[in-house]
């Protein structure tokens, strides 16, 4: 029997079993898919994760990105270079997610990937986990299977709080001159944007939409798009996917049990972005864990606590600004993008040196003063 069973090899499942595995628990990481394996994802990471790990993630990192530019409609371009700030990475998530989980086996973790989990079931003091290879038990569990896994619903969270967003990517080899800026683009797509992160054999260009809306064509507007830099998206691999936005604090905690990733529903809902969400929630519910494992009655209930109170309360904030600057995108990058300093806020943002709260009053009075006829232009 293990301390710890861990569902998903994702971000937040490496995390988490690095945190627990260093801190002498035992461990089992079980993966549906066949370790290293492709994942869907811009995967632009802040380097600040750094701060919550001891090993170098060189290894692991595509390309370095100093340098955002922005087009609206595909014009209307600008360009930021990051000052006095580490470069954002560029990762491959194949790469990326593989080399999280060698470190926790490096403390002492077990990986049995090629394993689906078909039911759980809770017995005494601990859960038994069915896979197509057997049963496997342990005194914990940690959800991280992402936004379609089954897990949550496994463990009764039948009506979590999310917004599904939905993204559309597509892999692109180097054009003969790679462009290692990375791009966001807001004028072709409603209630989203469109991006393109490069990485050293190619690009990552995709589409996502995070406040729903009326349909519309991805796979032609990433094509248009694709245009931009010389490259054929409709001759490319594609691959669509949920994404689970923020919607709300909600209790992420059941028997012996807790949800992390974006099974917990943590992705920004302003930037979609998820990684650094996702590694924080690992970490918090490896810390949960380990101090469970120790007698704290009340650790897991602590762990919805801290979720809540450290990333919760920010992502409100973020919420208010995506539902507004989404419903006017052209204002917002006229008066937001566009401001010299946007890039830096955001980019200090996504470090967690600045949050939301710190900025987004001000940004939603400069968008709706911009709205009335006479203010602002």
């Amino acid at each position: 029997m293990f301390d710890c069973i861990i569902v998903g090899a994702g971000p937040a499942g490496g995390t988490a079993a690095y945190h627990l595995a260093k801190r002498g628990r035992s461990v089992l990481v079980l993966e549906k898919e066949s370790l290293p394996r492709y994942k869907p994802c811009g995967g632009g990471v802040s380097p600040a994760i750094a701060q919550w790990f001891d090993f170098d993630f060189s290894p692991a990192i595509s390309l370095k990105v100093d340098t955002i530019c922005y087009t609206w409609k595909m014009e209307d371009r600008v360009e930021a270079k990051l000052k006095n700030m580490e470069p954002i990475w560029m990762v491959r998530r194949d790469v990326f997610d593989h080399f999280l989980i060698q470190q926790a086996q490096k403390q002492g973790a077990e990986l049995r990937d090629n394993t689906e989990v078909t039911g759980i079931e809770f017995k005494n003091d601990r859960w038994q986990v069915n896979t197509a290879n057997g049963p496997v038990e342990a005194r914990y569990l940690i959800a991280a299977d992402g936004a379609k896994g089954p897990m949550a619903k496994f463990l009764g969270f039948k009506e979590r709080k999310r917004r599904l967003g939905g993204a559309l990517e597509a892999e692109t080899p180097n054009p003969a001159n790679p462009d290692t800026r990375a791009y966001f683009e807001f004028g072709m797509v409603k209630n989203g944007y469109i991006w393109n992160f490069p990485k050293a054999d190619g690009y990552s260009i995709g589409i996502g939409t995070f406040q729903g809306g009326e349909p519309q064509d991805f796979k032609s507007i990433l094509a248009e798009y694709g245009t931009l830099f010389g490259v054929d998206v409709k001759n490319s691999k594609q691959y669509g996917h949920p994404l689970c936005l923020w919607d709300g604090n909600q209790k992420l905690h059941t028997q012996n049990a807790v949800l992390a990733g974006e099974a917990a529903c943590v992705v920004d809902p302003m930037t979609a972005e998820g990684i650094r969400p996702s590694i924080f929630s690992g970490m918090k519910a490896a810390e949960a864990i380990d101090r469970a494992i120790g007698g704290d009655l009340n650790a897991l209930e602590k762990y919805t606590q801290v979720i809540a109170d450290e990333w919760g309360s920010d992502m409100i904030w973020a919420q208010r600004l995506a539902g507004v600057f989404y419903k006017i995108p052209k204002v917002g990058y006229k008066v937001g993008v566009k401001r010299p300093t946007a890039t830096q806020t955001m980019a200090k943002i996504l470090c967690g040196e600045l949050r939301y709260s710190d900025v987004v009053n001000i940004a939603l009075k400069r968008l709706s003063k911009s709205m009335i006829p006479g203010m602002g232009g």
